[in-house]
């Protein structure tokens, strides 16, 4: 991510974000080859309160190591704040580009660690903005300020729902029916700050059964979900493939853009194809996967707003 202007995103492509404890060398090591586009290397739940002060020393060793691939990387922070600083001021170096924030308070959090980040792109000689924040909303007061939230830093490139601390919050179960109103909400929040929505519809399923875990990534697809972690490499290439562009959709998506150029170029706006009505919003459509697509294959990124 290059600088950013105000008002200005620079949304990553991702599909899959493969997770990795930060003090487990052996996960390290085999993350580059498992095909993420991006490597989440966690100082958070994952590693016991006692190891944190030796992962977080580590941290830049296991960056550079999870980066060889050509992956993305993302450092996952802790709470509370005394935790978050040092973990941030570790964090912030060149192949980092983005830190995933957890228990967000509210947009007045966000700015904090926006100040903070900068400070350390500062001290790194790193582009003002190359290190990104996703946000992940994991309480009740939280989520009732998520869009808020999503707006308080051009830094914000996701938003998250932590199901199960928001649930426990909420005094709710964590089950896919209790989930299915607050996830929504939530890819809304995300679309309306111009930021990527980050999850899963449902619950990840038993790992042994891999067209169930299919079958709930496609469905979440469908809800608007972009990018989601994978907490085994076995969902990697599920995550990518059901996240991706299918062929089919990007083969509709060029003729509607060459029709569309055709009957424009003849003076008419809508028209029919393959029984269907074309107007612009199909078209517009047709465009944004076309636009991912491209982004995909280049591991880039696309531009937000």
């Amino acid at each position: 991510m290059a600088d950013f202007a105000p008002g200005q995103r620079r949304l990553p492509a991702w599909r899959s974000i493969l997770y990795v404890p930060a003090n487990a060398p052996r996960f390290i090591a085999s993350a580059p080859s498992r095909g993420a586009d991006a490597i989440q290397l966690d100082l958070e739940d994952s590693v016991p309160p006692a190891e944190k002060p030796a992962a977080r020393e580590g941290l830049r060793q296991a960056v550079a190591a999870v980066a060889q691939g050509g992956a993305d990387v993302l450092v996952r922070i802790n709470r509370p704040l005394s935790l978050a600083v040092a973990d941030v001021q570790a964090a912030v170096c060149a192949p980092v580009k983005a830190l995933t924030v957890t228990k967000v308070d509210g947009p007045s959090h966000v700015r904090l660690l926006d100040e903070l980040v900068s400070e350390c792109e500062a001290r790194e000689a790193l582009p003002h903005g190359q290190v990104g924040l996703v946000l992940l909303i994991e309480t009740v007061a939280a989520f009732m300020e998520m869009r808020e939230i999503a707006s308080a830093s051009p830094r914000v490139i996701a938003l998250a729902l932590g199901s199960e601390d928001f649930a426990l919050d909420a005094g709710m179960a964590a089950s896919d029916d209790t989930m299915l109103g607050p996830k929504q909400r939530m890819v809304l929040a995300a679309r309306a700050a111009g930021v990527l929505p980050l999850g899963y519809i449902g619950s990840v399923v038993d790992l042994e059964d891999p067209e169930g875990f299919r079958a709930m990534v496609r469905r979440s697809r469908g809800f608007g979900f972009e990018a989601a972690t994978c907490v085994h490499p076995r969902q990697v290439a599920i995550v990518n493939e059901e996240y991706g562009v299918p062929p089919a959709e990007l083969a509709w998506a060029r003729r509607v853009v060459d029709e569309h150029a055709r009957h424009a170029a003849a003076g008419q706006g809508a028209f029919r194809l393959d029984g269907r009505m074309v107007d612009k919003p199909v078209v517009d459509r047709a465009v944004r996967l076309l636009a991912r697509d491209a982004a995909l294959r280049r591991g880039g990124a696309a531009s937000g707003s």
